[in-house]
């Protein structure tokens, strides 16, 4: 396999961006993050890419931030330089994931923790590996959290458990992440490769356009009203309603036959 630490391939209108560090359990040194800044910045952009999955190389999805290189900064640099690296890279990572109008799946195929967790907590949809696990790391370390987790894991987990799974870190298993909201679905490790495929294929071959309004419309309803968010749906009911896809399915319920999306505006 290839040595650059993100890999990106692109098949059947799923773009999959791997990161590729095994050795290091796929640990987010600058080359990573920079790597996976333009990696997701591309398949967002690519009107062939109808689904994002995002997943990690060997045994690990990601251990987060790379203590290693982090350790070696600050002796160089100096914390001011070393902690750049938020605005710089992790930020906008997260929004990417976050903006992106397409679907977004991460396959955590291995333990995911800080940062690496807060990638998957950025998803749409986190399909689990039965021996995976999660690990809110941070305050082990004596670092506050990052990559949008003060945002994303009290509106998977409710904030008083996302307070406690911060505070005491500790592995979060497959299962218990299921319980609590944060895996969508827990797989068998001897398939979970073929589920990942499955239902990546699935949302690649569905109605991309109403899938990003569906994605904004939940983003937007987090911080309005309801009289605010009401108004923002019929903004995207008039907007999808304008789709190619729209008309598919009209046209096909007419026919008794199955839709063909394609994912294009009309």
């Amino acid at each position: 396999m290839s040595t650059a630490p993100v890999l990106v391939e692109r098949l059947g209108g799923v773009g999959t961006v791997r990161l590729n560090r095994p050795e290091n359990l796929n640990a987010l040194n600058l080359a990573t993050k920079t790597a996976l800044l333009e990696a997701l910045r591309g398949v967002a952009a690519d009107p062939g890419v109808r689904c994002v999955v995002l997943i990690g190389t060997g045994r690990a999805f990601s251990v987060g931030h790379d203590l290693r290189e982090h350790v070696r900064q600050l002796a160089d640099d100096g914390p001011e330089a070393v902690w750049a690296t938020v605005p710089e890279h992790y930020n906008p990572i997260a929004t990417v994931l976050h903006t992106m109008d397409k679907p977004v799946v991460a396959a955590v195929n291995g333990v995911a923790a800080g940062a690496g967790a807060s990638l998957a907590f950025l998803a749409d949809l986190r399909l689990v590996s039965a021996s995976a696990g999660f690990n809110l790391a941070f305050a082990q370390i004596g670092l506050s959290c990052d990559t949008g987790c003060s945002w994303t894991l009290p509106r998977l987990v409710g904030p008083t458990k996302a307070m406690q799974l911060l505070y005491t870190g500790g592995t979060i298993t497959a299962e218990e992440s299921l319980r609590l909201g944060i895996a969508t679905e827990v797989i068998p490790d001897a398939g979970f490769a073929q589920r990942v495929s499955d239902l990546a294929g699935q949302l690649a071959v569905g109605p991309t356009q109403a899938y990003a309004a569906m994605r904004q419309s939940v983003a937007y309803a987090t911080h309005s009203s309801l009289p605010e968010a009401l108004a923002y749906e019929a903004d995207m009911m008039r907007r999808t309603g304008s789709t190619e896809d729209h008309q598919q399915a009209v046209d096909a319920f007419l026919a008794k036959r199955p839709p063909v999306f394609t994912g294009q505006q009309a």
